[in-house]
């Protein structure tokens, strides 16, 4: 019902703008969402879940509540600032609040249409990607860009005041009553329409790609400093949409005023599942919160995993041809194979939750390799060549290849490589604009080092992913490297591997050399040839 208070209350104040958008909204509200209560009753009766003769008891937490409550009850912190940053939930688009033992109290927010996430997201559709899937493309072009739009951005889109809460010119933008994210206003400032998605990226892309990761880490670090200083706390806690954009999180991490940061790795919508959850728990129920000890999400590893008897059974029904190794000699081969330049699929222990792979459902590679990228782009993900790869690393090595003074187990903060493994750039080099930079080896480990020698760093524990852990140190061991490259185990466009038949189909459909589902490992040549979906590219749309 907020909701959609919010949307009448918005077409209201605009009409008669906006028609052709109202329209189209109002009858699947009217038939369907304004019904949702009784729907989720009914089929939970149906499923015969027992309560009152109507059905369950339901309860709702409003958006961002649901966001803060997954970023502080998990965290390692009696005390902390809890700072939420999205779209737009029912009216908040930003929101402060408070936790302390159990309580969590709202402190303030920023309301629809003025939202960071919405600027950014504008970018996203100007610059040619997907709205909510391709935010994350668009962080990873900024640095092939000059930041030359700032002052544009800060002039005519955005006013920011110093104490990071914002204003958005709605003038230039689309998306409260149109179908589109900017409109022709916002074109003419930026000298054209919007580039067609799949089509060449130019220099302007890239440009404003920079300009817009400039522009939100600015507003970030200004509300950092704002909360830190309103709350008192020395502890912050971060979700939203806008949480998983982890070159603004390692800013605030290095520049900003806490001492601790930790951010829902399910930091997106899908995290406000288990915000619900611990909601309900702590503050409807009021249950007692004990002093926490730990990070509660448990490296986030809460998906399912499967018997040695399931492998087996399905490798046999899709004819594969495998060896089944033991737990002692498993992560020294897979280091060998590794070191040869072979690319691995890593299907391990209980799936990740969220939008990271933390080598759970990881296809892991060597980052020595000046082609691993490359490989991985083109021949493993089937996606654009200017997107980076992360690494994994041990976490008690972190600090000799990293400049972090943290960790960071989610794969949620960048940072930078440290001197000692950058390789210097010739004058020729330092000229070269854009994707021209992509293939300029930047460190010892080129293949997760970024065009500004950054990395999307996720360090690997022994107490949350001991096998992973076993097989980063033998490589370390075999190679004198304790990182490798880990990317989600999928291709573009298609949902991260959840079973061992898909990570087989996917094995077989892509340039895959080795596949690890945990004791079992096969390898691409010994493998009978694969003939099925031959049209599988088109299953799913792309990101």
């Amino acid at each position: 019902m907020l909701k959609f208070d919010r949307l009448l209350e918005t077409y209201l104040s605009r009409a008669p703008k906006g028609f052709k958008s109202f329209s189209m909204a109002m009858p699947v509200w009217l038939k369907e969402k304004l019904y949702l209560k009784s729907v989720l009753r009914n089929e939970l009766k149906s499923l015969g879940v027992k309560g009152k003769s109507k059905g369950p008891q339901l309860l709702f937490t409003e958006h961002h509540q649901s966001h803060a409550a997954s970023a502080y009850y998990p965290s390692p912190y009696n005390d902390a600032a809890v700072l939420c940053i999205d779209g737009v939930g029912e009216w908040a688009t930003t929101s402060v609040w408070h936790g302390q033992g159990e309580k969590l109290t709202p402190v303030w927010q920023i309301n629809f249409p003025h939202s960071l996430g919405m600027l950014y997201s504008a970018f996203t559709y100007y610059t040619g990607f997907k709205v909510n899937s391709g935010e994350y493309k668009l962080m990873g072009l900024a640095p092939y860009g000059e930041p030359k739009y700032v002052d544009t951005i800060l002039t005519h889109l955005i006013d920011v005041k110093d104490d990071g809460t914002f204003k958005l010119n709605m003038d230039y933008f689309d998306y409260v009553t149109g179908l589109t994210m900017t409109n022709k206003q916002f074109d003419r400032l930026f000298d054209g329409p919007p580039r067609q998605p799949e089509s060449p990226i130019t220099q302007r892309e890239m440009d404003l790609a920079r300009s817009v990761q400039e522009v939100t880490e600015r507003v970030v670090l200004r509300l950092g400093h704002t909360v830190h200083k309103e709350l008192g706390s020395k502890n912050l806690c971060l979700a939203g949409g806008v949480a998983l954009n982890c070159v603004a999180n390692g800013r605030l991490s290095r520049e900003g005023p806490f001492r601790n940061i930790w951010i829902q790795p399910a930091a997106g919508d899908a995290g406000g599942a288990i915000g619900a959850a611990l909601a309900t728990w702590y503050q409807y129920l009021e249950n007692d919160r004990p002093a926490p000890k730990s990070d509660a999400m448990r490296g986030s590893y809460l998906g399912p995993t499967y018997s040695a008897e399931d492998i087996a059974a399905s490798l046999e029904e899709l004819g594969a041809v495998y060896e089944v190794l033991n737990d002692d000699d498993l992560p020294g081969h897979v280091a060998s194979v590794l070191a040869d330049e072979n690319v691995v699929g890593w299907f391990q222990g209980r799936m990740e939750f969220g939008p990271r792979a933390l080598g759970g459902r990881s296809i892991l590679g060597d980052p020595r390799s000046t082609n691993m990228q490359s490989i991985m782009n083109l021949k493993i993900k089937y996606r654009e060549s200017f997107r980076p790869f992360a690494p994994s690393v041990l976490a008690e090595r972190v600090s000799d290849y990293f400049d972090i003074q943290s960790t960071s187990p989610y794969m949620l903060q960048v940072s930078e490589i440290k001197d000692q493994h950058r390789i210097s750039m010739t004058e020729e080099q330092q000229n070269m604009f854009g994707v021209e930079k992509l293939n300029v080896p930047r460190s010892t480990i080129p293949a997760i080092t970024h065009v500004d020698y950054s990395a999307r760093i996720q360090t690997v524990h022994k107490e949350t992913n001991p096998r992973y852990h076993a097989l980063l140190s033998s490589f370390d061991d075999k190679t004198g490297c304790p990182v490798l490259v880990n990317t989600s185990f999928n291709v573009r466009g298609e949902p991260i591997v959840a079973t061992p038949e898909d990570a087989y189909r996917c094995f077989m459909r892509t340039e895959m050399d080795y596949l690890v589902i945990e004791n079992f490992v096969l390898h691409k040549p010994s493998q009978p040839k694969w003939t099925k979906n031959e049209d599988w590219m088109n299953e799913f749309e792309l990101d």
